[in-house]
């Protein structure tokens, strides 16, 4: 019986990008879609915003200075809303008293990997549920170690590092390279390190992807057995 084929899906996202949680919900639909492969995901950072301060911003001021007012930000939203409901995601972007600055979430999800795909799953669904749903500000750290405890991290080492600047230069770093080989925007699938799906497509495109590299893996594995 032939091994599996295994593949890695790197995922560069924002966790305050509402279409970064559209497009993981895509991700783990296409990935239930084609049960015949194994997967392992790894999240990335990304700042869509690297400007706001650590306690965040008033989000109706924010909101108002980058989309030039209420009605240009309530047309972007609504798509956004409709788009959630379809896959069961309750956006309430009313309720969202704070724009976050997100380097210190993505400093937890990095930890999280650490343990772990599950944990860093964990981390990630967790930061945009609160985020989304319930309208918390993850940029704090009191959010972000209930998010580390929910992960199943050391929430005391957790704390600690937090205070200090532990891997914030990597994860800056991590964010500079994503901006240089050209991502402007996301989420960004990269399929094996070669195949990049951009936006947050749907599930179906998703799993078309992962069919045709795995398709192209096993014809390059079948001809350097028979070279």
């Amino acid at each position: 019986m032939p091994d599996r084929q295994k593949l890695r899906v790197d995922v560069v996202s924002d966790v305050m990008c509402p279409w970064c949680y559209i497009g993981k919900v895509n991700l783990d639909n296409a990935m239930k879609s084609v049960p015949e492969l194994d997967f392992e995901v790894f999240w990335r950072p990304y700042q869509l915003d690297p400007t706001l301060p650590k306690e965040g911003k008033d989000r109706a001021e924010y909101l108002n200075a980058k989309f030039g007012g209420e009605e240009g930000a309530k047309n972007v939203y609504t798509r956004i809303e409709q788009a959630g409901k379809a896959l069961g995601i309750d956006f309430d972007f009313a309720g969202i008293p704070v724009s976050p600055n997100t380097l210190d979430a993505h400093r937890v999800i990095r930890w999280a990997g650490g343990q772990g795909s599950d944990a860093q799953d964990r981390a990630v669904t967790r930061l945009f549920e609160l985020y989304f749903l319930e309208n918390a500000n993850i940029g704090n750290d009191n959010v972000l170690l209930d998010v580390a405890e929910h992960a199943g991290l050391d929430t005391d080492l957790v704390g600690n590092l937090l205070a200090g600047d532990a891997d914030r230069a990597q994860v800056s770093a991590e964010i500079e390279d994503a901006r240089q080989k050209g991502i402007t925007g996301v989420p960004c699938f990269i399929v094996d390190g070669k195949f990049a799906v951009m936006g947050a497509q749907p599930a179906d495109t998703l799993a078309q992807a992962f069919r045709q590299v795995a398709v192209e893996k096993s014809e390059q594995a079948q001809y350097t057995t028979d070279q």
